[in-house]
């Protein structure tokens, strides 16, 4: 396929936030890729059981795409808040977050579900992602991110991605309890349902996290992966699925 044709099939949506320049950024979609259901079609998971072939040749498609100058950082992700910082190489063990301060490293999470949060200083010193499912937002996986990236929370600028939404997204009490813990108020992204279990807002759980650091400047979190299969994976919805890839880079 040539470089053109990739450009014109593969899918990627690009942040609306007031990054500079040489903060580049992007969040894939499944389509344009070469895997077959239920992975269909731009799978960029390893490990959800996919063809190995195609997984490459679906990240090489995205490369190509973006026009990536090094392979991404494709770390092992468990839903804690380990923060790894690249100087080169590929992260070891596992992380939830990915942060890089030199050009061409390219940060990289992948979700099904679960949010994905971009982070840049406005001065584009530092970028990176964080892998924002319930179980890293109670954790604390964006306070651990912010606090890697050295840089005051003011000047951070943030982009939350497609996540499962609360119309979609049910969670027994103990999910609930594990936020209340920490801040009172995020009962508020809660709704009880008819069945006596819980409707959580991943999005404004995330924007009271960011909130409370400091970080005002948040876009995005308007998309949800549940209802629009045409776009996004959901595990949630299908199960076994493929993965998408939220990347940020600097150039």
């Amino acid at each position: 396929m040539s470089l053109a044709s990739v450009r014109e099939t593969v899918g990627v949506l690009t942040p609306d936030w007031p990054a500079l320049p040489s903060v580049r950024a992007a969040f894939t979609l499944r389509t344009g890729g070469v895997s077959a259901p239920p992975y269909d079609s731009l799978n960029v998971g390893a490990h959800v059981g996919d063809v190995p072939a195609r997984v490459a040749r679906n990240r090489g498609r995205i490369a190509e795409r973006l026009g990536l100058p090094a392979e991404p950082a494709w770390p092992e992700q468990v839903h804690g808040t380990e923060v790894t910082e690249l100087d080169g190489r590929q992260p070891h063990g596992p992380a939830d977050a990915v942060i890089a301060r030199r050009a061409g490293r390219v940060c990289a999470v992948q979700v099904a579900d679960c949010l994905p949060v971009l982070l840049a200083a406005r001065d584009a010193s530092v970028v990176g992602v964080a892998h924002a499912g319930w179980r890293g937002l109670a954790a604390g996986v964006l306070e651990a991110t912010v606090s890697h990236l050295a840089v005051p929370p003011a000047q951070l600028i943030a982009w939350l991605g497609p996540a499962i939404s609360a119309e979609h997204f049910e969670v027994g009490s103990e999910v609930r309890a594990a936020f209340l813990a920490r801040d009172a108020g995020a009962a508020a992204a809660f709704t009880a349902n008819d069945r006596g279990r819980w409707q959580c807002d991943l999005v404004a759980l995330a924007r009271r996290r960011l909130t409370a650091l400091g970080v005002t400047a948040v876009a995005g979190g308007e998309w949800c992966t549940y209802a629009d299969p045409a776009r996004f994976f959901s595990f949630r919805r299908e199960g076994r699925c493929g993965r998408m890839a939220a990347l940020i880079w600097l150039e």
